[in-house]
């Protein structure tokens, strides 16, 4: 099904034949080759809705692919596709539309998209530059190929002791972690036991889990070719017979595991304090699924958006420094209080990695600080929380970058156009409606503040509803800071953080 939102691209009716020219297979668009113009986007939530406005302003068509036509940006796109995002048919479709194709989120099914690249549909960025983006592990091994430091990491399942004579470590062959693991001598071995058995006082669920349930590992990743197609029995073959697991020299707890595929806003992510936590999740997942890295003791989390054209030209926003609640973004602070070599190494990394990738588009990179310096925590091929106080305090928007950048048009260098800015979230809380409403007239009076509301549907605890950001005016770093933690305690005063499990 296709819905439109431009009248004049209505689809003609079912009984009617196409017009001459009409680009389609299936379902009957009533667009001609002239009528693809513009550009695609692949999802259809907050991103893409911010996308769209940006697309509005910047008079440029946008059309979107999404399965819901309540979705969060369907009532500002120029028209639908009505589909899952996975659906490679319903992507040709959107090429039909457009002169090239962008994606709101890094979940893309590369193998199912290669025929349309082959056959001369635009990806931006490329399918092969989004091809080490998409896996946290590619991802680690590509950082250390460019030796940028990234936290020390290894495959999950090296930890694992050889069963049989065919067991395989998961490592590719000639593929090792890039970031200087130890080699996998012990230091202690622990029994990984039965997937079927329940957990006990001695064998403890993991991190944030209720003591009555089992660590629900499925939930924490979206990947239809990760975690979702690897069945419980799978997986239990995949564990059997009983191994021992051993962690290497030099590594100690706490450690944290991550999805390789799918995951986001802290979902596929587990913080492992003890050795029965981590054997707890071996019993559960398959390990070929799943790093495990080094918790890094950080001063600060900082992030930059990049950004870079098809003629090769590279531009970045300024280093921000971020906050998470339980490994959800809580708020994010432009610009961050960083030292001039601090930020020129935060944009060398970034130059580095859009260059190498031949990367086009918005590229948005996580940091943490401390004792041990600037290493690069996650990397979104896409537009990003951290980048949302670009619309207000920003010569051009995250967003209105990628859509020029997308369309064929050349960057602008962003310039701050405030002393500074800070975007808070909006976490959904269990208040009712009434309470809801009334809190967001009280935001929208504050001094300063711009409120952007998404409009999703469905449950809201603990998911990002919206945000606000409040320009700031003080221009010491110090005294900016100060204001910064006055107005969040204003915000916070309106709008609470959710409790423990909603977030």
């Amino acid at each position: 099904m296709v819905v439109s939102t431009d009248p004049s691209l209505s689809p003609p009716l079912q009984d009617e034949p196409s017009p001459p020219g009409t680009l389609s297979t299936g379902p009957d668009t009533g667009l001609d080759a002239a009528s693809a113009t513009g550009i695609g986007i692949v999802g259809g939530g907050q991103l893409a809705l911010m996308l769209a406005e940006a697309a509005r302003q910047l008079d440029v068509r946008l059309h979107l692919q999404t399965p819901g036509a309540a979705d969060p940006a369907v009532g500002l796109a120029t028209s639908v596709v009505l589909a899952e995002i996975g659906d490679a048919s319903a992507t040709r479709e959107l090429s039909r539309r457009c002169s090239a194709i962008s994606f709101e989120n890094e979940w893309v099914d590369l193998e199912a998209l290669a025929p349309l690249a082959e056959a001369g549909v635009v990806f931006l960025p490329s399918l092969e530059s989004l091809q080490p983006l998409v896996d946290k592990r590619q991802q680690r091994e590509l950082l250390g190929r460019l030796s940028i430091p990234t936290p020390r990491w290894l495959p999950l399942n090296a930890l694992l002791a050889p069963a049989s004579p065919g067991w395989q470590s998961g490592l590719e062959q000639g593929s090792t972690p890039d970031s200087g693991a130890e080699p996998l001598e012990p230091a202690d071995a622990f029994q990984v036991t039965s997937p079927h058995q329940p957990a006990t006082a001695d064998r403890p669920v993991a991190l944030d889990q209720p003591a009555d349930q089992s660590v629900d590992l499925g939930q924490t990743a979206t990947d239809p070719g990760g975690l979702a197609a690897a069945t419980a029995e799978a997986v239990a073959q995949s564990l059997a017979p009983l191994r021992q697991w051993r962690l290497p020299q030099g590594w100690n707890f706490p450690v944290v595991a991550k999805a390789i595929r799918g995951g986001y806003d802290g979902k596929g992510t587990l913080i492992l304090a003890t050795a029965p936590e981590l054997g707890q999740l071996l019993e559960q997942v398959d390990p070929a699924l799943w790093i495990l890295e080094d918790f890094v003791a950080f001063e600060r989390e900082l992030a930059m958006v990049a950004c870079r054209d098809r003629s090769g030209e590279v531009t970045c926003y300024p280093l921000v420094q971020t906050h998470q609640h339980h490994q959800v973004c809580d708020w994010v602070l432009a610009p961050a209080q960083a030292s001039q070599a601090l930020e020129a190494m935060a944009r060398n990394m970034a130059a580095s990695l859009l260059t190498a990738l031949d990367y086009v588009g918005v590229l948005s990179i996580e940091f943490f600080y401390g004792p041990g310096g600037l290493v690069i925590n996650e990397l979104a091929p896409r537009t990003h929380n951290s980048g949302h106080y670009s619309i207000e305090a920003c010569s051009i928007s995250q967003f209105a970058q990628q859509v020029r950048i997308v369309a064929g048009q050349g960057l602008q260098a962003p310039q701050l156009t405030a002393a500074g800015a800070l975007m808070v979230n909006l976490l959904g809380t269990d208040n009712g409606a009434a309470d809801r409403g009334a809190a967001l007239a009280a935001l929208k009076a504050l001094p300063g503040a711009t409120l952007h509301w998404y409009g999703k549907q469905g449950p809201a605890l603990g998911r990002k509803l919206g945000h606000i950001t409040l320009l700031l005016k003080a221009l010491d770093p110090e005294e900016r800071d100060q204001e910064a933690r006055q107005r969040l305690e204003q915000i916070r005063t309106i709008w609470p953080l959710p409790d423990h499990k909603g977030a």
